[in-house]
């Protein structure tokens, strides 16, 4: 059996939406689907799971609070304890209100960076990073959509021209 990896080219967000929804409901699996912007819905028609970058940053932000507490403490209780409105320079709970506004930057600063950080690496965005997308197009105004076929490639080919592949692409495995 030979396998073959077929690229349909789409033109429009709506049409390939349509497609992969076809497509889907025929039992073929589409490996990947490359576009130049998001399309809503795209993630749900590919049977995609959710995403678990909720998860990161809230550990993110539970690491910039933690962070931005013991910085505090270190420095406004430990090491340089001032006098200020007659607040006690002892006890870290009755200076809290205090400290709170910085405590919520940091968690928020923790969790923006560490988030885009996450994100850029996950996707291997990052400086010298290559390209996986098997057409140039794709990041300018083409769909693509990749799948891989063992055996007859017929079937695969007369669906997405029904469902509106403006081009179709066939390589050899």
């Amino acid at each position: 059996m030979s396998k073959n990896t077929i690229y349909g080219i789409f033109d429009c967000e709506e049409v390939l939406l349509s497609s992969v929804k076809e497509i889907r409901e025929n039992k073929i699996k589409i490996i990947e689907v490359y576009s130049p912007f998001p399309v809503h819905g795209l993630d749900k028609a590919l049977g995609l799971k959710e995403t678990r970058m909720a998860i990161t940053a809230f550990i993110y932000g539970c690491i910039g609070i933690s962070l931005a507490s013991l910085m505090i403490y270190n420095i406004m209780i430990i090491d340089w304890a001032q006098n200020i409105g007659g607040k006690p320079n002892f006890s870290f709970y009755h200076n809290m209100p205090s400290f709170i506004p910085v405590m919520f930057e940091c968690t928020v600063l923790f969790a923006a960076h560490l988030m885009s950080i996450t994100y850029l690496v996950r996707n291997g965005l990052y400086p010298g990073g290559t390209s996986d997308s098997p057409d140039d197009r794709t990041t300018d105004d083409k769909f693509l959509m990749v799948i891989d076929v063992d055996g007859d490639t017929k079937l695969v080919k007369d669906l997405l021209l029904k469902t509106g592949a403006s081009e179709i692409n066939e390589k050899d495995a």
